[in-house]
């Protein structure tokens, strides 16, 4: 688990270091609504995430989005923290204004407790579809929903337990 966080942090710095035109690199924050979908039965949490980005340039409309986020989860009884790295394509509808769609892969790195921590798999997958907008200086505002598509529990009783969420945040590109 730790080679792969390592990895994925040493992409990007590789990635920030040689820069080229058309890619900008930033950084994001923002809260969580998380809660469980499928057979369990929760209250939601309320989280947040942090981490950066690196915008890939394909054409005027279209882009590549790469985003590598520590994302505090789970439930209000079921604390899960994990190192989520969407991959979203964004299409701009309008100038400053995007619509994004893309796959999530998260790793679970913190549990609220040892039982939790057992009962949980390691990795989630997971859909995201959000909009986005970015004024001219560089600073952005965004809404993303995250389905779940991974059955997330790891015990020996048949339960369906899915990660969801809504994300609200803002950030900066450079």
């Amino acid at each position: 688990m730790k080679k792969i966080i390592l990895t994925a942090a040493a992409v990007f710095a590789f990635g920030f270091a040689n820069a080229q035109e058309g890619i900008k690199f930033g950084v994001k924050a923002g809260l969580n609504f998380t809660n469980f979908s499928g057979d369990a039965n929760s209250d939601g949490k309320t989280g947040f995430y942090v981490g950066g980005l690196a915008d890939f340039t394909v054409s005027d409309k279209f882009h590549v989005q790469p985003e590598l986020l520590y994302s505090n989860e789970g439930a209000d009884d079921a604390k899960l923290d994990y190192i989520r790295i969407p991959i979203m394509a964004k299409y701009y509808v309008y100038q400053g204004l995007s619509i994004q769609a893309g796959p999530e892969f998260a790793f679970k790195i913190a549990a609220e407790n040892d039982l939790l921590d057992d009962l949980t798999k390691s990795i989630d997958f997971a859909l995201g579809i959000g909009a986005g907008y970015e004024l001219p200086n560089g600073l952005f505002f965004d809404a993303r929903y995250n389905l779940g598509l991974t059955n997330i529990n790891d015990s020996n009783e048949d339960y369906d337990i899915k990660n969801t969420g809504f994300q609200i945040g803002a950030g900066y590109r450079f």
